[in-house]
């Protein structure tokens, strides 16, 4: 067939890339916001004009390169919905490369800005693309579409449209974590995605029980037995039982205080035993959850003691001092880091006080509980954690930071400070630097030549 007619005949099958897949979704929206049913060209029909015009949300990393400065820069509100709806349409093409950048697409734009309103109008189409990508995508685009449950419940917030995201997704996020044949990232994800899901959107203390015992099922399997007595060894599966660890932990904070109590009967004795596991990122997790365990039993009890504390103090000022050879320098910068913390915790029940700037306004991290909570958000919202912070409602609950400081664009502008100024402040600091050593350097020369 000539080449000519061959550019003509449109394809049926979904392009390879995200790039191909961008270059349609300028055209899945007709006049009057109406959508037709547009099969994606591959790469090859892709036209130069085409990519041009649709070179703004081909690539879905654009939304999270540039955070909320996104709009105010390059485009309006209008623009924003029209490249989601785009994203929204191409969740349903064959390829699958392409379902995965439009998960990733709309979770990006959904970090980097508040659509209330928009996801609201669409949250059923929005979960039935979800559900069907975790049912019957791979790995890759399983993890894309449940980071992109755990940012929509975000958005939402508690109430009984995150209420009815969790009863559809939560049996299909529990059967893949359970999954011993799905893969191991995929799982990793879920758990967190399930974890922070409950934390949003559960009141049934029936519902909050059972997500808590799906995850003890996974990372109780780290435990050490009574018969081992040389640490646990790192696994494939490590990572899937530390995230699971993480969100048992956070669900714990919202517990009522009878079932708190359950849990630290059954775990507070079994859970040091993962400061031997050879992972150190597990090592860390423990250590932390340790902390907030401690903090959680003496805030419902202030006399609250625990039989082991003089073994359990030996452990983590030894992970707090450890010097093995054997393990790299910065694993154990981290681990002494953290573990200097975890023992303050446990012997003084002391925390040292974190500052998160966000805007204006500064929140002070006094608590495990809080650092855990903040750390988990962070992990998924990431850079767009501090915008989250200014303008989610839901998350300024949580953080008891009250209303939204409502800011003019003339004080908004006056805050912000360009890349290009970045560039030269970041700049002039490397040279005074350099300077300064360059001239400790000569000094320490001229005292060498004068003994």
């Amino acid at each position: 067939m000539p080449k000519n007619k061959k550019r003509n005949t449109p394809h049926r099958g979904g392009s390879g890339g995200g790039g191909g897949a961008g270059a349609v979704a300028a055209t899945t929206a007709a006049a009057g916001g109406q959508h037709r049913n547009v099969q994606p060209f591959s790469d090859e029909d892709a036209s130069i004009e085409t990519m041009s015009h649709c070179s703004g949300f081909s690539d879905p990393s654009s939304f999270a390169e540039d955070g909320p400065e996104v709009l105010g820069e390059e485009g309006t509100q209008e623009d924003l919905e029209y490249k989601l709806k785009g994203f929204i349409d191409l969740t349903l093409d064959k390829s699958a490369k392409t379902r995965q950048a439009a998960l990733e697409g709309i979770k990006n734009a959904m970090t980097s800005k508040m659509l209330y309103e928009f996801i609201l109008e669409r949250r059923m189409t929005i979960t039935d693309s979800i559900e069907r990508c975790l049912k019957k995508g791979k790995s890759e685009e399983q993890r894309a579409a449940a980071s992109l449950a755990c940012v929509l419940c975000i958005q939402l917030g508690p109430g009984i449209e995150s209420e009815e995201i969790l009863k559809t997704l939560g049996p299909i996020l529990k059967k893949i974590i359970c999954d011993g044949t799905a893969n191991i990232q995929a799982r990793q994800t879920c758990a967190t995605c399930f974890g922070v899901c409950c934390f949003i959107a559960t009141d049934d203390i029936t519902s909050c029980n059972s997500t808590l015992e799906s995850l003890e099922n996974i990372f109780t399997k780290s435990y050490l037995k009574e018969k081992d007595t040389n640490g646990i060894c790192s696994t494939p599966n490590m990572v899937l039982h530390i995230s699971s660890l993480l969100a048992w932990t956070l669900l714990l904070t919202i517990c009522p205080i009878n079932e708190v109590k359950k849990k630290l009967e059954m775990h507070l004795r079994k859970l040091p035993s993962l400061l031997s596991c050879d992972d150190v990122n597990m090592r860390i997790a423990a250590g932390e959850s340790l902390a907030l365990l401690f903090e959680l039993a003496r805030g419902m009890d202030s006399d609250f003691f625990y039989e082991d504390m003089e073994s359990l103090t030996q452990m983590l000022r030894a992970l707090a001092t450890d010097g093995n050879k054997h393990r790299a320098k910065v694993d154990k910068r981290k681990q002494r880091s953290v573990f200097r913390d975890v023992l303050r915790a446990v012997e003084d029940r002391d925390f040292p006080t974190e500052t998160v700037k966000f805007g204006p306004e500064r929140m002070y991290i006094d608590c495990w509980v809080k650092k855990h909570t903040y750390d988990t958000f962070k992990e998924v919202l990431g850079s767009g954690m501090q915008y989250h912070l200014q303008s989610n409602e839901f998350l300024r609950n949580v953080f008891e930071l009250g209303p939204p400081v409502m800011l003019d664009a003339a004080a908004l502008k006056t805050m912000k400070i360009s890349r290009f100024e970045r560039h030269l402040y970041n700049s002039a600091a490397f040279k005074a630097r350099t300077k300064a050593r360059s001239k400790c350097r000569d000094k320490r020369a001229d005292v060498g030549e004068f003994f």
